[in-house]
């Protein structure tokens, strides 16, 4: 009986662990981390969480990627970086904090555009969306998938258990 228990809490939580996978963001989106990008107009079209990848990916004979706080990414100032994020130009980072982060490219580079700002959120746990009267007597389709998971389920444990 526990272990049909513990079955039916894992199939639960498969069921909803898709809403919390984190995301790959890649820095400038086919353009990559390159000079006269518009990076703030990419940003804003992304939504970045905690717990989600920015992937950097560049020629590294010639740019880098540095964390910097946000006076030095307002004034374009490498030097007192607070992170050298550069290591091979494919390079990810993983947004740990609900914060604003600022990224550029040192060499003179970051005053021809490549830097970027992000502002890092805690992701929101969306409700269960709300069940509404169906009038034909059929239940949604959303439901239907979840009883045909949970019989897959219980099928498997009959069989292997």
């Amino acid at each position: 009986m526990f272990v049909r228990l513990l079955l039916m809490l894992m199939a639960v939580f498969m069921v909803s662990i898709e809403s919390s996978m984190a995301t790959l963001h890649r820095v400038g989106a086919k353009q990559g981390w390159n000079p006269n990008v518009n990076y703030s107009e990419w940003s804003d079209h992304e939504r970045f969480y905690v717990g989600d990848w920015l992937l950097f990916n560049f020629d590294k004979r010639y740019f880098n990627v540095l964390e910097v706080n946000e006076t030095s990414y307002d004034n374009c100032n490498d030097q007192g970086f607070l992170k050298n994020v550069t290591r091979g130009g494919r390079d990810v980072i993983e947004l740990t904090e609900a914060r604003p982060y600022y990224f550029l490219s040192s060499g003179g580079y970051c005053y021809h555009g490549m830097k970027v700002a992000v502002n890092v959120e805690v992701p929101q746990i969306a409700p269960a969306p709300a069940l509404t009267p169906v009038k034909n007597g059929s239940p949604p389709s959303n439901a239907i998938s979840i009883r045909i998971l949970l019989f897959l389920i219980f099928f498997a444990v009959a069989y292997f258990y």
